[in-house]
C-alpha cells in the first residue's frame, strides 16, 4: 500500500511558478512509476507528467513540456512537480499517483486506471 499526501498548490500569476511536491509512506514507494494528473471543473482528469521508479526517465504531456519538470527522491519518498511559465489554463486539480505495478518497464503510464493509489489533490489557481 501506498498513501500519498500532497502540497504546495496555491495561487499565482500567469507567468509565475510553484512547486508541487507529493509525500509517499509505505515501503513499496521506490518501485512504482508516479505521476501527475490534473483536473478543471467539467473536464476530465488528464495526465501531466510521470517519472519511472527509479527516476531516469521522464514524461509529459505535450501542454506543459518544457515548462514542468517531474522529479523524484527515493531516499525521501517525495515526488515533485516543478511547474514554471504558469498559465490560465492550467488551472485544476493537481493530484500525484502511483502505478498498481512494480518495477514497470512501461516509462509511459499516462491512463489514470494505470496507477492505484492517488492523493487527496492541491488546487492550482493561475490568475491572468
Amino acid at each position: 500500500q501506498v498513501q500519498l499526501v500532497e502540497s504546495g498548490g496555491g495561487l499565482v500569476q500567469a507567468g509565475g511558478s510553484l512547486r508541487l511536491s507529493c509525500a509517499a509512506s509505505g515501503r513499496t514507494f521506490s518501485s512504482r512509476y508516479m505521476g501527475y494528473f490534473r483536473q478543471a471543473p467539467g473536464k476530465e482528469r488528464e495526465f501531466v507528467a510521470g517519472v519511472s521508479w527509479g527516476g531516469g526517465s521522464e514524461y509529459y504531456a505535450n501542454s506543459v513540456k518544457g515548462r514542468f519538470t517531474i522529479s523524484r527522491d527515493n531516499a525521501k519518498s517525495t515526488v515533485f512537480l516543478q511547474m514554471n511559465s504558469l498559465k490560465p489554463e492550467d488551472t485544476a486539480v493537481y493530484y500525484c499517483a502511483a502505478t498498481r505495478t512494480y518495477y514497470s518497464r512501461n516509462y509511459y503510464h499516462t491512463s489514470p486506471s494505470d496507477f492505484g493509489f492517488w492523493g487527496q489533490g492541491t488546487q492550482v489557481t493561475v490568475s491572468s
